[in-house]
């Protein structure tokens, strides 16, 4: 019998699970299993899964009333009869992602099948507004989102937020210190500053949210071992190791902004000094060229005049960006020696810069490996830019429904 350890008390031992909890599990693994062989039949459902066809036919009906699944047609390119083939439907269904940054706030709405909804990037205080503020203009974005869907017949099936610092387990932001905020019940406050909508609603890093996008929706779909850097002010890691994302015992996994990299280097917002963030994150290359500093509101413009600069081949800001690429290649080095991924994704704002940076970078971190050639590990830019971790957002919450969480029969 299929048992369930999740819930039992310490010394009780695994507990009988119920043919609720069965069939819940059975539904998402044919879920899943459609999502990554459409348009498949019954059969082949049945032949690769280890469930009877009777089981199959019952749990496709199932997932068809709660139009999760859908019929496509016949096929007669098989040996035997025609067969039925299903797709994947979720018309009636939204996933919704919010990032949260320092000078930006992202949101994103995609369907079942992961295609884009709705896509908003909006400028926004995060680095000067208190925890508060953040709160009430993220519930904001997320009320005008979920009226969208309202309107396009939409049921939003949760809500997850991507923040640059510390989360927990329980969506609580212990520490996000280019934003200010400590001790931040973000899911919590969020959940109550919408009146309780009816969804899960969720906060996360961003870095790990960045890392399952790169799953679901990069190119990456295929790798085992990947490791996704922000490249914000701050520098974060996301870790998939043996196609599962690593979040740490309390969630904190992938503070790799804050491994010294400079001995006795510049101050950090941590307390410490020569950190890679403040050695490879923008801030070390925008406070050596904005006189005066940048507010955390004129990032992006301030990077775009940096690509403009290097673009004309200016000797400083080249010499500053093959600074940062050394320093950056030194993380990614003990990236590659201490988790030997696959792949290293350079994200956020690391993509502009990346003409100038990653070849640089690449070559610092295979000179760093002991393994050789790196241990196979490449270093690549992402494809899904600015949006990647609000992506990663919508991407956990149709990871809850592949993994179960389904909604009710229509």
């Amino acid at each position: 019998m299929i048992t369930n350890t999740q819930g039992s008390a310490p010394g009780t031992g695994p507990q009988p699970a119920d043919f609720t909890d069965v069939r819940a599990t059975n539904l998402a693994v044919v879920l899943r299993f459609v999502r990554e062989n459409a348009p498949c039949s019954r059969a082949d459902i049945a032949a690769s899964t280890g469930l009877n066809k009777a089981t199959v036919s019952s749990l496709v009906a199932d997932l068809i009333d709660r139009r999760l699944l859908r019929e496509t047609g016949l096929t007669e390119n098989r040996v035997g009869r025609p067969a039925t083939m299903l797709v994947l439907d979720g018309s009636p269904y939204a996933a919704v992602g919010i990032e949260v940054n320092v000078d930006y706030l992202t949101a994103v709405a995609v369907d079942l099948k992961g295609e884009a909804l709705l896509s908003w990037r909006r400028a926004f205080p995060g680095g000067s507004a208190s925890s508060g503020q953040a709160v009430a203009g993220i519930a904001g974005v997320a009320r005008r989102v979920v009226t969208r869907m309202t309107k396009e017949a939409r049921q939003v099936l949760g809500l997850t937020v991507a923040v640059p610092g510390l989360v927990d387990l329980n969506g609580s932001v212990r520490l996000a210190p280019n934003m200010g905020w400590r001790d931040v019940d973000l899911a919590g406050d969020l959940a109550k500053a919408l009146r309780d909508p009816g969804f899960p609603v969720l906060a996360d890093n961003d870095a790990n949210l960045g890392a399952l996008a790169e799953l679901r929706f990069g190119p990456h779909g295929g790798v085992r071992d990947l490791v996704y850097l922000t490249g914000e002010i701050g520098v974060g890691a996301g870790i998939v190791l043996d196609g599962r994302l690593r979040r740490g015992g309390a969630g904190f996994s992938g503070e790799i902004g804050h491994i010294e990299i400079v001995p006795g280097g510049p101050p950090c917002h941590c307390g410490r000094r020569g950190c890679l963030e403040v050695v490879a994150g923008l801030g070390a290359l925008l406070d050596r060229t904005v006189p005066g500093g940048v507010s955390p509101a004129e990032l992006e413009p301030e990077i775009d005049e940096v690509v403009q600069r290097a673009e004309a081949g200016d000797p400083v800001v080249l010499d500053l960006l093959d600074t940062l690429a050394g320093n950056l290649g030194r993380g990614v080095g003990i990236v590659a020696n201490l988790l030997n991924p696959e792949v290293v994704v350079l994200g956020g704002y690391y993509v502009k810069l990346a003409p100038w940076i990653l070849a640089r970078a690449e070559r610092e971190m295979l000179g760093r490996s002991l393994a050789p050639a790196g241990g196979g590990c490449r270093l690549v830019v992402s494809g899904l830019g600015y949006g990647a971790a609000a992506l990663g957002a919508a991407a956990r919450v149709l990871d809850s429904v592949d993994s179960g969480r389904l909604p009710a029969p229509a």
